[in-house]
C-alpha cells in the first residue's frame, strides 16, 4: 500500500504577483481548476491513502476548500515554517515512517509521478528518493537544473536534473533536525553525504506552475496547443 502524502501549500506565492494578492497560491486557477487539485488527484490515482496538506496564507480560504475533499489540515501559526519545518510540524498527523511529498504547484504530463516514485523506492539502499526531470522537460523552468544523478542513482549538486517537488522520504530523518524551521536542503544535504539522497529521473513532462509564465505553458499543454 502506498504511503500518506504532504502536499506543501502554505507558501505565499510571491512568485505569481497579482494573482495571489487575495487568494493562496494553491488555489490560482489553471484551466478553471485550483492548483492544488491538480495534486491531489495525482496522489489519490496512486492510492495514496491519507493526504495532509500545509496552510498559513489565508489559511481560511484554502482549509475551506480542502476540507471539501477530506484532506487533513497542518496549519502554520503564527510563522511559516519552510519545507522541513512544515514537514515535521505535520509529522503527528501523517503518523507513518516514510511520507510522500508533493508540491503545490506543479502538474504532470505523462505516467503518474506518485507511481514512478513508489516503483523505485527501496528503502534498504536509501532515505530519500526524489523525483528529477531533466531541464528539456521541464516546462516553465527558467534556470539549471539541481541535480546530477549518477550511475547509482545516487546524487550530487548542480546538473541538468530538474527537482520537480515529489519525493519519497524517511520520517526519522526529519525529526533529527532540532530547529522548527528549515529546509528540507538541509536534510537532503545530509543524507547526499552519506550516499542515502537517490533520484528518480521522470519519463514525461512536467510543469512549474508557480509563476505567471507557467501558468501560461500549462494551460496552452492542457488545450492541447503547442508552445
Amino acid at each position: 500500500m502506498p504511503f500518506p502524502a504532504m502536499i506543501f501549500s502554505a507558501g505565499f506565492g510571491t512568485r505569481m504577483g497579482h494573482r495571489t494578492k487575495n487568494i493562496p497560491k494553491p488555489l490560482v486557477q489553471v484551466a478553471g481548476k485550483p492548483l492544488i487539485d491538480y495534486a491531489i488527484e495525482t496522489l489519490r490515482e496512486a492510492d495514496v491513502p491519507r493526504i495532509v496538506a500545509n496552510t498559513h496564507y489565508r489559511f481560511q480560504q484554502l482549509e475551506k476548500h480542502l476540507e471539501r475533499r477530506d484532506i487533513i489540515i497542518s496549519r502554520e501559526e503564527p510563522d511559516i515554517l519552510e519545507t522541513g519545518g512544515g514537514l515535521k510540524a505535520a509529522l503527528p498527523k501523517i503518523a507513518a515512517d516514510v511520507v510522500i511529498t508533493h508540491n503545490a504547484d506543479i502538474i504532470w504530463f505523462g505516467p503518474n509521478p506518485i507511481k514512478a516514485l513508489l516503483s523505485a523506492w527501496h528503502p534498504d539502499l536509501m532515505d530519500a528518493l526524489l523525483l528529477c526531470v531533466p531541464l528539456k522537460r521541464a516546462l516553465g523552468r527558467t534556470i539549471n537544473g539541481d541535480f546530477t544523478i549518477r550511475s547509482d542513482n545516487t546524487v550530487e549538486r548542480g546538473g541538468s536534473n530538474v527537482y520537480t517537488g515529489a519525493q519519497i522520504i524517511k520520517t526519522n530523518e526529519i525529526e533529527l533536525e532540532t530547529e522548527p524551521v528549515f529546509s528540507l536542503n538541509k536534510v537532503w544535504n545530509r543524507l547526499a553525504d552519506n550516499g542515502r539522497l537517490h533520484a528518480k529521473s521522470y519519463e514525461g513532462i512536467w510543469c512549474d506552475v508557480g509563476h505567471e509564465k507557467g501558468i501560461n505553458l500549462a494551460e496552452s499543454r492542457l488545450r492541447k496547443i503547442d508552445v
